[in-house]
């Protein structure tokens, strides 16, 4: 199977053996020492909103395969602020590297860059759209703590409106017949055309307020913050802030399925408490961690190295 030049922009244009290719080579980036394939290659990292995981995993995982970084992650210090376009600046970026990953506050900013240039654009969040590397992430954390992806009961709590990293994570999912559980306050409900989406899919979901009408349910809990920075008005956000907080006594005062895992993209704010992270339920640092691996992969992949 050959990835070569293809854009990541949605996970909705992969097929599952293409997500199933990809989790297979990050297992293999994980395990063996792949220094050097990406000698001579330059990774451009335009990060037009604020991130730490995303931007350090893809320098990370360019750097170990022995490829350099260039970019920014402070909109300040670029021409945008002297009114240039994101389409003229990409395409001036486009003479300077070989590929493009791509974080911006306005959904679509993705799309219309991959349409722009002529090299491999991935996108590392846009908006509140789509997380497409972080599903991988995801996807590969599922699959090593559980064993398996398929038939898998998901619950989804937290920001669901605005939180691109479960839009991504549910449309993945839908490939491995997974029963979803969709926990919010109805103000952050998973947003219609979403869930449209998965009734086309014929995926089995429910949407509940609190985690203890399906906790019995999970294998899996992807927990999400709920995010300031995406309300219009402080008063909105104020309503739904702190309604979700995990904490290990939370935890053992539920009814959970053996082998539950809790995953979060993090960061976090006060909706997960560290007394959770000695317990077996917590994944999430090791979610971390497997960003470098996945992105080792995928950069492999799209740049050709890897077939």
């Amino acid at each position: 199977m050959s990835l070569k030049d293809k854009d990541i922009i949605s996970i909705l244009d992969f097929t599952k053996e293409e997500i199933l290719y990809i989790l297979e080579i990050s297992g293999k980036m994980e395990k063996e020492d792949r220094h050097g394939i990406l000698s001579g290659k330059i990774l451009a990292n335009l990060f037009f909103e604020p991130s730490t995981r995303t931007r350090l995993s893809f320098e990370a995982a360019m750097k170990r395969l022995g490829g350099e970084v260039i970019g920014f992650d402070d909109l300040g210090t670029t021409s945008t602020v002297k009114g240039e376009s994101l389409r003229d600046s990409v395409k001036i970026i486009e003479g300077y590297c070989d590929i493009i990953v791509l974080r911006h506050f306005l959904e679509g900013a993705s799309r219309l860059t991959a349409d722009s240039v002529n090299i491999p654009v991935i996108n590392a969040g846009d908006g509140a759209s789509q997380h497409p590397t972080q599903t991988f992430v995801d996807l590969y954390t599922i699959q090593k703590s559980k064993g398996e992806i398929e038939n898998l009961s998901i619950g989804f709590l937290g920001d669901l409106k605005y939180g691109r990293t479960a839009h991504s994570l549910a449309y993945a999912l839908a490939h491995f017949n997974a029963d979803m559980y969709f926990i919010s306050p109805p103000s952050l409900r998973m947003p219609k055309d979403y869930l449209e989406e998965l009734e086309l899919k014929k995926v089995s979901f429910q949407e509940v307020n609190s985690i203890s009408e399906v906790s019995d349910k999970l294998d899996i809990l992807y927990c999400t913050r709920i995010q300031k920075e995406r309300f219009a008005e402080p008063v909105e956000y104020e309503k739904v802030r702190g309604l979700y907080k995990l904490s290990k006594s939370v935890m053992d005062e539920l009814n959970v399925k053996d082998g539950l895992k809790i995953l979060h993209p993090l960061p976090r704010v006060d909706e997960m408490d560290e007394s959770l992270d000695s317990t077996e339920y917590a994944v999430y640092f090791q979610q971390a961690h497997s960003g470098v691996p996945v992105r080792e992969a995928l950069l492999a992949s799209v740049l050709g190295v890897i077939q």
